[in-house]
């Protein structure tokens, strides 16, 4: 995401508060009913080299219609399922229709999926490895799993002030797998910029409340806040699911009350995050429903336990929790409480490529899963569990299957009105807590450490990075 952030542009863009602000599109038109958009595209809009010419509307249909087709089957064409046209009307309007009203559509059309492309792309074998867009730095160099280069583009569109951005020369991205080694690196001032907190380092850079070790105070930047990323457990609910107790409702909520989320975040990722006490949607989107509080209950678990059959955990098969070895930590404390219940609980650990895989095949009884916002609306959530999404088709890796949910789902897409939109979030989300499809561990929150030479690295609740403004003091 962030290097297609740098790399390329979309028709629309999201600000720091998460609003849609303009890029490639100048100003747009939407309809009364919702269903016809309008954009007018900017003219001072460029390819990078060697192609360097004007963007128009032709690359914008191009790119969007090839997100679109199934001959792709690009895993974010769901973001654009609601089109039924786009056409270029000259070389600098374009209209878009929908079949159906979408209050997300121009959060969607921000997400990097719909980066705009050159339409010389097409059919171009070599384009992944020399990707051409407009964006504020453009490619240079890359060498696999070693080094990212990307040098500015000094024909940008985008100026602060009299100056045109950015203000950078380059950036370099180092691949490094080893958390333990990159936030060594970060220390010695090898690299400016470090994202995220691990178990490896959290004691060393933060206190157990989350904030910056004295020690640290004088050399780097430390900021942090609220982000739109729920990390959670899933659970497979469908013929597939070999676990023949996991396909009750009452054992899967058990299994969501029987561990204390508070102490987890505190003592095993130091205060950085919310406890996930309040359905799925996290702290910062409409949705949120702070009224609504699942919290520890060990003996309503044993209860609930008790109801479905299954008293001390008795007659449920060994119980298959998958993760990667960065939460390794976080499934072992709750392995440790399941346990206590009675359940006969393994961790399995696998790299995250093949974790990743294997989610998306619905391969797996419960497994750790990260939900990050794509755009800035609950139904981005919702969305997960909506049957026709399920996975490898979409996002719905549980498999879950409500007609009330889809029924509820689709309603709400038709309102406009975030507020009267709201109700159709709550109770979507109830249910899913109901049903104990999800089980949300915390809400996350963007971290950010950089050495005191870099200067305008704000942040964002959807921690997505944008260097265009950053400066770097020389010694």
């Amino acid at each position: 995401m962030w290097f297609c952030h740098h790399i390329y542009n979309s028709i629309v863009a999201l600000d720091s508060n998460l609003a849609i602000k303009p890029s490639i599109a100048k100003s747009w038109d939407i309809s009364e009913d919702a269903l016809t958009y309008e954009f007018i595209i900017r003219d001072d809009v460029y390819f990078h080299e060697p192609i360097s010419r004007q963007v128009n509307t032709h690359d914008i249909v191009y790119s969007l219609n090839r997100l679109r087709d199934s001959k792709l089957a690009s895993p974010g064409a769901w973001v654009l399922s609601d089109i039924t046209s786009i056409e270029a009307q000259n070389d600098s309007l374009i209209r878009i229709e929908l079949e159906n009203p979408n209050p997300a559509f121009m959060s969607l059309l921000s997400t990097q999926y719909c980066s705009i492309l050159p339409i010389e792309s097409n059919g171009d074998e070599d384009f992944f490895k020399s990707p051409i867009g407009t964006g504020a730095f453009k490619f240079q160099y890359h060498k696999p799993n070693v080094k990212l280069v990307l040098r500015q583009n000094s024909r940008y569109f985008e100026f602060e002030g009299d100056y045109r951005l950015p203000y950078l020369d380059a950036v370099a991205i180092s691949f490094i797998p080893d958390k333990q080694t990159a936030f060594l690196e970060f220390i010695r001032g090898n690299l400016d910029f470090l994202s995220g907190i691990d178990a490896s380092y959290k004691d060393e850079l933060l206190t157990p409340n989350g904030e910056l070790n004295l020690s640290y105070k004088s050399k780097i930047n430390f900021t942090k806040q609220a982000y739109l990323n729920t990390e959670y457990l899933g659970v497979l609910v469908d013929s597939n699911q070999t676990n023949i107790a996991l396909k009750n409702s009452k054992v899967r909520q058990a299994l969501n009350i029987s561990f204390d989320k508070s102490l987890m975040i505190k003592y095993l990722r130091n205060n950085n995050g919310t406890p996930a006490l309040n359905g799925f949607i996290p702290k910062g989107l409409p949705g949120y429903n702070a009224s609504s509080v699942y919290s520890f209950d060990f003996k309503m678990a044993q209860q609930l336990l008790v109801q479905a059959g299954y008293p001390n955990g008795k007659g449920i098969d060994p119980v298959e929790l998958s993760t990667t070895s960065s939460y390794l930590d976080l499934c072992e404390y709750i392995q440790h409480a399941w346990q206590q219940l009675g359940l006969d609980v393994k961790i399995n650990i696998n790299p995250p490529s093949i974790h990743r895989q294997q989610v998306s095949k619905s391969q797996l009884s419960i497994f750790r899963g990260s939900w990050i916002a794509d755009y800035p609306d609950a139904e981005n959530y919702l969305s997960l569990f909506y049957s026709r999404n399920h996975s490898p088709n979409g996002p719905n890796y549980t498999h879950f299957s409500n007609a009330e949910f889809d029924s509820l789902y689709l309603e709400s897409k038709q309102i406009t009105d975030i507020e009267k939109r709201m109700p159709y979030y709550f109770k979507m989300d109830s249910m899913l807590m109901k049903e104990g499809v999800i089980i949300p561990l915390y809400y996350d929150a963007v971290s950010r450490f950089s050495n005191k030479a870099i200067q305008g690295l704000g942040s964002n609740p959807m921690n997505l990075l944008d260097l265009k403004q950053v400066q770097k003091r020389i010694k």
